[in-house]
């Protein structure tokens, strides 16, 4: 009886601190975030900064050539990790190791926790993907790797355009860049008329060498019949069709990876006990004296805007535990939007990223030339370039001194380390495949490492 008494004593306890924390009332420091919000969003407000939910599919934004379904999501969320798609490998003893979440799982925020994401010839995992490395079987240049650090998949609906130059995508941005879109290249899927997500995720499955086929497909139960569901109209008879639909079902699944549970976005629903003194005072300096909010604006905290901040490439060499490969000098992705326009003014200027969940993956700019999020608010602060390649005159005009103190800089660090961290993303990962493998990976470390 007393041991009930205590449980009953307990719950009540647990949900009137609960309540409290969601009937916490506006303090000072709330209402200057509120105003600061409405200055930066040009006077929208806190519904601006607003993340829907990953059903709420009539307000993500997505490509109007592809839109998003739950039976597409559900096939997405299923493709986009299965390693039996990594059918492709330059070596067949990795045949069916890897995945798109390989290089964006859930562990590191959708990112690859590592300074240079792996493909096709990489092995193991770690915790969170932190001890994946190169297979010694695969020569330097065999494995699948990109010159440039692997962008976050996650609130990628806010990105019309993706990767760091924006090269995918055959709208908005990309419009008049046709020239660009070089035939035989990942670039010429610009011409299936797909904003940026879709475009990648059809361009993507050459690059990273994975297969789909009519036979594969209807060698598992589970995904002929979600093909038949998504896409009741297709060619069932095309392989083509089959890609460029596996690629439109990934990409809408893409769309909902939404960090809509993290403090700031409680927050900005009326809980104002969901953050911090210290998370709200960053998040003030965020849209306010920090001019973070310049650039990284809207619910995604980014923007489809490019600008050269001086930070280094990457670079073949060891970063900390981590090596980097088969980075050679003059690659057109450490150009940014200029290596992809040709244009004199778009040289070594990169797209804003998203800043959500970013502590799960402990590498900062296109470069991963920093590995602290305090270090990147620093340099951003003091305002003087580390690469000097980069010209003087490509520098963005917001590259300044900020003038931040050393409190300040704690402060907002805190906000976008923690007020923006979206703790539960794990609801966006199938339980399991229809293969029955092991992901991310499916290698013989990977499978120790994650429990299989």
């Amino acid at each position: 009886m007393k041991q009930i008494s205590i449980l009953f004593i307990i719950a009540v306890f647990s949900i009137s601190c609960s309540q409290k924390e969601e009937m916490a009332t506006p303090t000072t420091v709330d209402t200057e975030l509120e105003k600061n919000l409405t200055v930066a969003s040009n006077g929208k407000g806190k519904s601006f900064y607003l993340l829907p939910k990953s059903d709420d599919f009539a307000n993500i934004p997505q490509d109007p050539k592809n839109s998003i379904t739950a039976d597409k999501v559900e096939l997405g969320k299923l493709l986009f990790h299965e390693t039996a798609l990594g059918r492709n490998p330059i070596i067949e003893s990795s045949n069916s190791t890897y995945s798109c979440a390989s290089c964006h799982h859930v562990k590191a925020g959708f990112q690859a926790c590592v300074p240079q994401g792996i493909g096709d010839g990489g092995i193991a995992f770690g915790v969170q993907g932190e001890k994946r490395a190169k297979n010694p079987l695969y020569k330097d240049v065999e494995i699948d790797v990109q010159p440039i650090r692997t962008p976050s998949a996650l609130n990628i609906a806010y990105q019309t355009n993706v990767l760091w130059n924006g090269q995918f995508g055959a709208t908005h941005l990309n419009t008049g860049t046709e020239a660009s879109w070089t035939k035989g290249t990942p670039k010429e899927n610009n011409k299936l008329g797909f904003q940026g997500t879709e475009t990648q995720a059809i361009a993507g499955q050459d690059v990273h060498r994975l297969f789909i086929t009519k036979g594969w497909v209807e060698s598992y139960k589970t995904y002929s019949d979600l093909f038949k569901k998504a896409f009741p109209k297709m060619n069932f008879n095309d392989n083509l069709e089959y890609k460029v639909n596996a690629g439109l079902a990934i990409a809408a699944y893409e769309r909902t990876l939404l960090s809509y549970e993290a403090p700031f976005q409680q927050w900005l629903k009326g809980n104002y006990g969901a953050m911090t003194d210290d998370q709200k005072k960053g998040a003030n300096l965020f849209f306010g004296k920090a001019q973070c909010a310049t650039c990284h604006n809207g619910p995604s905290l980014a923007s489809m805007n490019f600008y050269a901040l001086g930070a280094n490439d990457l670079q073949n060499g060891n970063y900390g535990n981590n090596t980097v490969f088969a980075v050679t000098e003059g690659k057109a992705e450490h150009k940014g939007r200029g290596g992809f326009t040709g244009k004199a003014e778009d040289m070594y200027k990169f797209k804003v990223p998203q800043l959500y969940n970013l502590k799960d993956s402990p590498f900062y700019f296109h470069g991963s030339s920093f590995t602290k999020i305090e270090d990147v608010i620093a340099y951003k602060n003091v305002a003087k370039p580390q690469n000097t390649k980069v010209p003087s005159t490509q520098l963005a005009k917001e590259f300044k001194p900020l003038n931040l103190t050393a409190d300040e800089i704690k402060q907002l660090t805190e906000f976008i380390k923690n007020g923006l961290y979206d703790k539960n993303l794990t609801r966006y990962v199938p339980s399991k495949l229809p293969s029955g493998l092991a992901f991310p990976n499916n290698d013989t470390q990977s499978r120790k490492d994650l429990g299989f």
